[in-house]
């Protein structure tokens, strides 16, 4: 592509690299020049104008961003369904979520297809965001008004498939919250229920036994649900405390309990045979994002979450600054 203030007269063929004001209107940046316009930019004085001029072998940005676009999400007939392309305009294009769910990203191919050329750029949200429906997972911008073909094709090679969301999977979930006298009750019932719905689980059962190992244990032995979730009235501290031995004494397993996600840290992970248990920590009464959140969001989406993503959730994990959380003393 060749770039630079050329006489007006030859302009012809080429984009208009910035917009120009004539008295009856403006021509915008990325106008192909026609006739008609050199005719309208000599009638105003504008002897010359800064232009781009593509190559043989380069390929005008709105085909290249949406060639980009369509490598992301693949092709038939495996493409996901999931995920909407914009119509390119002005060399972007953009990736919205069609409905809830999690975005799944290969890093190392985004990474790649970013690396072919400076022109040629991909944005994505953080791996294992959390969509909601007309969300923007990405966006595709080409910076320059043409790219060679060459550079189009390995980034999107590189790119291909790289992108999907993955919607819900589960249906239902059960909330079992115990007591403790004076403890907060069904306290956050409310923001735990509005979780699932912006996930698409229905919250089919809440249900409130004292804070005691034998309790909680009938309470998950007889949920129905595919999901459980366990909010107790005190903090679970250890893996032996009153939740992790209700979920064994159960017949369950106990997978994960602590995650560097602050708040969050006091989250467990375990199962009952297929249904998958998650121990709240006591943020998650508040609507405030926590680690409970990045956590319950793959599990409904099927998304398995091993120990080792759980360890891995702490770079990025510190949410926010807790002003009441104790500060070290100065020695």
């Amino acid at each position: 592509m060749k770039f630079g203030a050329v006489p007006t007269h030859d302009a012809a063929g080429a984009y208009l690299a910035h917009s120009v004001v004539l008295p009856k209107g403006r021509l915008r940046k990325g106008l192909l020049i026609e006739s008609s316009h050199i005719a309208d930019l000599l009638a105003a004085g504008h002897e010359q104008v800064t232009v781009a001029r593509l190559a043989p072998r380069d390929v005008d940005e709105n085909t290249a961003a949406a060639q980009l676009a369509q490598a992301l999400v693949g092709d038939e007939p495996d493409f996901d369904p999931h995920l909407d392309m914009t119509n390119a305009f002005t060399g972007r294009v953009n990736l919205l979520a069609k409905g809830p769910g999690v975005a799944v990203l290969d890093v190392a191919a985004l990474e790649a297809a970013n690396a072919v050329h400076p022109m040629i750029t991909l944005a994505t949200v953080p791996p294992f965001q959390q969509m909601t429906n007309g969300g923007m997972v990405a966006t595709i911008k080409i910076i320059s008004y043409g790219v060679d073909q060459a550079d189009l094709a390995r980034a999107c090679a590189a790119a291909r498939g790289a992108i999907r969301l993955a919607p819900p999977q589960l249906k239902d979930a059960t909330l079992i919250i115990t007591e403790i006298e004076r403890g907060a009750g069904d306290k956050g019932r409310e923001a735990i229920a509005n979780r699932l719905t912006a996930l698409d689980v229905v919250l089919k059962d809440v249900v409130m036994v004292p804070h005691e190992t034998d309790a909680l244990c009938d309470a998950i032995t007889v949920a129905k649900s595919e999901l459980v979730l366990i909010l107790t009235g005190s903090a679970t501290s250890d893996i032996d405390d009153v939740a992790p031995s209700a979920l064994r004494a159960a017949g369950g397993t106990v997978a994960r309990f602590g995650m560097p996600v602050d708040p969050g840290n006091l989250l467990f992970l375990g199962n009952l045979g297929a249904r998958q248990v998650i121990g709240l920590p006591g943020c998650a009464r508040s609507p405030a994002l926590n680690g409970a959140d990045w956590v319950l969001s793959r599990i409904a989406c099927g998304i398995a979450v091993t120990d080792r993503d759980i360890a891995g959730m702490g770079v990025g994990g510190l949410l926010k600054e807790i002003v009441t959380r104790p500060q070290p003393r100065r020695g």
